[in-house]
């Protein structure tokens, strides 16, 4: 990266530059001529001096510049003869327009600077997260997730506002104070030296005062990076602090850190306001000299009043554009302080080169397979990781690769997808060096799946197809208009220096997978999710999926059909018991209490269960329907059984899920509420924070599931009125904040299931699930639905790290990611460490059966699964040590035979 920022903005802002400077340069004229009409409109017509009885003057009398140099002045526009009256008038809206003009320059000036100062903030943002995507895969061992985030959102953003002013801010201001200095000291030579002199010892030894605060600033700077790492540190190992009960050494630590940080702020603070006060002063110090001196030059009549005013009125342009330009100055050391710790966090060595991230086009299948020749691998440090490693992998062929923990087989996957690269000897791909290869070419021969596998916050179908997202294919299909948006932005992208490339293109390689378009790719989707297990959550994640029918109306509909004949079909099969159906008369046991009161769900935030039990309209409700006090009651007999249940339990106790009313970190709240109130606890006798936390339990009750007693026939009768009140009198601004179960419509806000069930199944009843989810999966694949639930289990966002998803969830979807590929090598390394081993040797067995003619090099951790592959590679320290067919090493009786038969596990995968 360029380290000179004055070099890296004029590169790449010279033309904006010189468009502002020279507007810059055309506006100085008009701003002295502003300043020296107050002197002539006093002196003129307010004084009269201009002005004999019934005499009129020339306006606008134009004469040739430095004609009187060479004789008489040469007049070339004899102006308009004005009075006195019509002077002062002509004058003062001469005025009245350069100040317009004045401001028409300021806003253009402005206006210039801030798009050239966002773009170029832009430019800066794209070039450090392109420089991100190519950093040496060690480097990213040295970096906090968080301090990179923070430098690319925060540390940068002065940047922005000095790059627009970096050139011109000192031209501008420099120029306006210049000119009224000139201005002045034309008035009177004595006051413009006192000027002169005040704003040169301003500007001398205001920057020798804000060092300090520079230096400060770094420290702070540095400081609050560090502070938002170590947050992101205590995000990241959440489960550590709180297994080893550390959290108050954590407070400790946040409270240190936050502490060095007030005292670097609170002295950063006090240096800076005495700047202030001592800029201020000397500020309002040249008024008193212009008062006093001035004044005197008046009375002696050296200096007359016009005149006086004029400087007076000119001064306050003079001590304003000085201190925007010290400001500048220290903003400029201040911008190159962050700019230069900016560069030497983002300009590593050995960055992968920009070429080798470039579209590469079409990529044949690769035809040569895998040799490795003497490869060593060290890490940042020096140590080995690989040493001499040899062997070679032709397609259709499958590799194990075996070895103890920690003996360097780990690294091989790595090595192969080019995140370790080699020290020394060749890894060939097809005959091609794999250093030399782009990125485009490796990341479509090669399919890596690792034990620790990263999802990114979107959907699992958006996460299976990144493989396939390599460039964009085809232009999205527009009309004139937006084509007109389009190449708008595409010229403003291209100024900035950004990629070029259209999000809204299709980048999905269809073609490489051979697939025609988005329907065979959902069946190539759901057939790699069967061969690694995931079909069926898959298809559950859909059941529990949310669709509208203001998007698919269609689909709606056939639901609601799927809906009637299932009412039938369990009533038929006699299994009605299994699911209790709503029923807008009668209160559903298996269903919450808070839902029975809506009979409904609610949608946004104006009834989510916090504020729904705090909405006036919700109380109100209760209280017509006379349950007000009972509900009450009813939260506080489930916290004072929850107290007496949950005392002594682990945090994990499967109670804690079942009674899923209060978490283990509740707890103690709810231990002091019960200890605040009776038994004889009433709507009046609490507190409105106890009350929103009692109603809260209660809603929360579901009287099949819980089972403690607390639904009695009158108070299910109650919540039936109190339903029937609510829905009656619903105020027109709630309308949209429910929605009320319907018989014969579809509930947005309820899930797939929820809508086919209309109801709930039966809590308690032998294996009612699995058996209503079998008969209503055996109508959906009759009535041509599974398509659709499985849809929208692919619509299901994994959420951050996918950690809406289960370990071994994520580690299987990571495997179907790669192999949906169908890269010509899957290199899998230990993607499975999680999962039993009788899924295991499924998956693996599923994996080989349909490889076809892919080479398959898997990592494994269970050495006894390596029989089912063609050959076997052993690393024992960095090394290998034994190769060749699985029943050909155990009769040796070698290194692998002693892995193999080797009960208690020495490698895990």
């Amino acid at each position: 990266m360029e380290r000179n920022l004055f070099k890296y903005i004029w590169r790449h802002s010279k033309r904006e530059q010189i468009v502002v400077l020279v507007i810059v340069l055309a506006s100085l004229p008009f701003y002295f001529v502003s300043l020296s009409l107050p002197a002539a409109i006093v002196n003129g017509p307010i004084e009269g001096t201009w002005f004999q009885e019934g005499v009129s003057r020339p306006f606008l009398e134009i004469y040739l510049p430095f004609s009187e140099w060479f004789g008489e002045r040469i007049r070339l526009f004899e102006g308009f003869q004005l009075t006195r009256v019509e002077m002062l008038l002509a004058l003062s809206f001469s005025y009245l327009g350069l100040v317009f003009i004045n401001g028409q320059f300021k806003f253009q000036v402005n206006t210039l600077k801030g798009r050239m100062g966002e773009r170029m903030l832009r430019r800066v943002r794209f070039e450090l997260v392109d420089r991100v995507l190519r950093f040496p895969p060690s480097y990213f061992r040295k970096l906090k997730p968080a301090e990179v985030a923070s430098m690319v959102k925060d540390e940068v953003e002065p940047l922005g506002g000095f790059i627009g002013d970096a050139f011109v801010l000192p031209m501008f201001q420099g120029g306006i104070a210049l000119t009224a200095l000139v201005f002045i000291m034309v008035q009177n030579v004595w006051l413009g030296a006192v000027a002169g002199a005040v704003v040169l010892f301003q500007a001398f030894i205001i920057p020798v005062l804000r060092r300090p605060i520079l230096k400060l600033s770094k420290e702070r700077q540095i400081a609050a990076r560090e502070m938002a790492g170590r947050v992101g540190e205590l995000v990241d190992g959440v489960d550590e602090v709180r297994i080893n009960a550390t959290s108050n050494y954590e407070r400790a630590d946040i409270s240190n850190r936050l502490g060095r940080l007030f005292s670097i702020r609170y002295e950063i603070f006090r240096r800076k306001f005495f700047v202030k006060f001592l800029n201020n002063f000397l500020g309002k110090f040249t008024p008193f000299i212009f008062y006093a001196a001035g004044g005197y030059f008046v009375i002696i009549g050296q200096l007359d009043i016009g005149q006086l005013i004029a400087v007076i009125a000119a001064y306050p342009d003079l001590p304003a554009p000085v201190k925007m330009m010290i400001d500048w100055d220290q903003q400029r050391l201040d911008v190159q302080i962050k700019y230069d710790q900016v560069v030497d966090h983002f300009d590593p060595d050995d960055m992968v080169p920009a070429e080798a991230q470039q579209p590469v086009g079409e990529v044949s299948h690769l035809q040569g397979g895998i040799v490795a020749t003497n490869v060593t691998v060290m890490d940042d440090t020096g140590a080995r990781l690989l040493q001499n490693i040899s062997f070679t992998v032709g397609l259709g062929e499958t590799l194990a690769i075996v070895g103890p923990a920690a003996g360097g087989k780990e690294h091989i996957g790595p090595t192969l997808v080019r995140l370790f690269p080699p020290s020394a000897g060749h890894l060939v791909l097809g005959g091609r060096d794999l250093s030399s290869l782009p990125e485009g070419v490796i990341g479509r021969w090669v399919g890596y799946s690792g034990q620790d596998t990263y999802l990114f916050p979107v959907s699992l179908r958006e996460n299976l197809t990144y493989g396939l997202k390599h460039e964009p294919l085809t232009p999205p299909d527009e009309s004139p208009r937006d084509q007109e948006r389009r190449a708008w932005t595409a010229a403003e992208t291209r100024r900035a220096g950004n990629a070029e490339y259209d999000l809204d293109a299709e980048w999905i390689d269809y073609h490489s997978i051979g697939v025609a378009g988005a329907a065979e790719l959902r069946k190539r989707m759901l057939d790699v999710l069967r061969h690694v297990g995931l079909q069926d959550d898959v298809y559950e994640m859909g059941l529990a999926g949310y669709i509208s029918p203001d998007t698919h109306p269609e689909l709606c509909t056939k639901f609601m059909y799927a809906r009637r004949v299932f009412g039938d079909l369990i009533k038929k099969r006699g299994l009605a018991h299994l699911v209790e159906s709503f029923h807008p008369d009668k209160y559903n046991r298996n269903a919450s209490l808070g839902e029975n009161l809506l009979f409904g769900r609610p949608c946004g935030p104006f009834l989510g269960e916090g504020a729904l039990v705090s909405h006036p309209y919700f109380q109100e409700t209760l209280h017509k329907a006379q349950i007000a006090d009972a509900m009450v009651t009813m939260g506080y007999e489930i916290a004072t059984t929850m107290v007496e249940l949950f005392a002594g339990l682990p945090a994990d106790h499967p109670f804690f899920d079942q009674f899923s009313f209060i978490s283990a970190l509740d707890l103690p709240d709810y231990k002091g509420l019960v200890n605040r109130y009776s038994s004889n606890i009433s709507w009046e006798s609490v507190d409105d924070d106890d009350r929103v936390k009692l109603l809260t339990l209660a809603l929360r009750y579901e009287d099949a599931r819980h089972r403690l007693g607390l639904i009695t026939p009158d108070i299910a009768a109650q919540v039936v009125l109190a339903r029937k009140t609510f829905r009656r009198n619903l105020p027109d601004a709630l309308q949209d904040a429910v929605r009320l179960y319907d018989p014969e419509n579809y509930n947005a806000a309820s899930s797939i299931l929820d809508n086919l069930l209309f109801g709930r199944i039966a809590y308690g009843e032998a294996k009612a699930r699995d058996r209503v989810l079998e008969l209503l999966s055996e109508l959906l694949g009759e009535l041509e639905l599974h398509e659709a639930v499985y849809d929208a289990g692919l619509d299901f966002n994994v959420g951050p790290g996918g950690k809406r998803l289960a370990t071994p969830t994520r580690q299987r979807l990571g495997l179907a990611r790669a192999i949906l590929k169908r890269p010509d090598i899957l290199v899998i390394d230990a993607a499975l460490a999680v999962l039993d081993t009788p899924t295991q040797e499924k998956i693996l067995q599923s994996v080989l059966a349909s490889s076809g003619s892919r080479a398959v090099i898997w990592v494994l951790g269970r050495p006894e699964q390596a029989v089912l592959f063609d050959r076997v590679l052993v690393i024992d320290g960095g090394r290998v040590v034994e190769e060749g067919k699985a029943q050909d090493l155990l009769a040796r009786n070698g290194p692998y035979a002693a892995l193999a038969n080797h009960k208690p596990r020495q490698a895990a995968e």
